[in-house]
């Protein structure tokens, strides 16, 4: 499934369609640069599964839990870990048992981790274009925007 969106208002919008139909206990693996707009579309998953906190990106916390919605959602960035033995190490099993929903960035650096995850891959067009692809996951074909 493919997105062409043209403002962080749209790529949220499809993060949010997203939240409103993403089951317990998905993984969602991001895949983009610097700037490919991940956090926007966390920002928007977030909105989609009715939490209200302030998300922001968990560069340097590791992971952010935003607990107030339908589902609670944990925001990983394993930018600064080395393989998935360093995911395992801060508790990744113990988050995959709460239920919830865990969007990870850069998940390219646990890869051995995200064999069953959704794949979104986001790329930057320009300025304020981005591609947003959805791979895996029989619940998208559900998604509308």
């Amino acid at each position: 499934m493919k997105f062409t969106t043209k403002s962080p208002a749209q790529t949220e919008a499809v993060g949010a369609a997203l939240g409103r139909i993403v089951p317990p206990g998905t993984v969602i693996a991001y895949r983009g640069g610097l700037g490919a707009g991940k956090t926007a579309f966390t920002r928007g998953l977030a909105r989609g599964l009715g939490c209200t906190e302030t998300v922001t990106s968990p560069t340097y916390t590791i992971v952010n839990e935003y607990i107030s919605g339908r589902l609670p959602l944990f925001h990983f960035d394993m930018y600064r870990l080395a393989s998935a033995d360093d995911l395992f190490d801060i508790g990744w099993e113990d988050y995959l048992d709460r239920g919830g929903v865990c969007a990870v960035e850069w998940s390219e650096n646990v890869a051995e981790a995200m064999e069953q995850a959704v794949v979104v891959t986001i790329r930057r067009l320009d300025e304020d274009s981005r591609c947003i692809t959805l791979e895996g996951g029989d619940f998208l074909e559900n998604l509308s925007l």
